[in-house]
């Protein structure tokens, strides 16, 4: 049965756009089918501020693959663009998280489901209320509008829808 799941995207190394892009349309292969994309923001850095700022996004995706499964596809769909893994935090030609997936709670070695910053994350929740402003994250039991309005403050700013 297919679940519902959302994936927050960013990229802030060469063409971001295309980046983002190539992306969505690498992800798409049998058990993974984006429904919807959020519109695209450009996000200060967090953590490591000496960087190029991000381009975000947010795709709801419907997945008949589990969650295991959908990690190893996100981070195929990251080696294949040419993602390398050297700096913490630092800049990156794509990054793919798993935010949610259905309402499923997952706390695993490899993969923590719902994303376990993404309440703190404005480069996340603002694409995500996009999309999903009542839908409910499964622990913190608050909707993605009332997680963003306890957010910390960012800059997001709309590229384009």
């Amino acid at each position: 049965m297919a679940k519902l799941t959302y994936l927050s995207l960013g990229s802030n190394i060469g063409d971001r756009e295309r980046n983002l892009r190539t992306a969505i349309e690498r992800l798409a292969a049998p058990g993974l089918r984006a429904l919807r994309t959020s519109p695209v923001y450009e996000t200060e850095p967090v953590d490591v501020t000496d960087q190029r700022w991000f381009l975000n996004l947010v795709v709801e995706a419907e997945t008949t693959l589990f969650p295991l499964q959908l990690l190893a596809r996100v981070q195929k769909v990251e080696r294949v663009l040419g993602r390398v893994r050297t700096v913490p935090k630092g800049p990156r030609i794509i990054d793919i998280d798993i935010l949610l997936y259905g309402t499923a709670v997952m706390r695993g070695g490899k993969l923590e489901i719902p994303h376990p910053r993404m309440a703190e994350r404005r480069f996340v929740l603002v694409p995500l209320h996009d999309l999903a402003p009542d839908l409910r994250h499964p622990v913190a039991r608050k909707t993605v509008a009332e997680l963003l309005h306890a957010a910390p403050p960012a800059v997001v700013r709309l590229i384009h829808s």
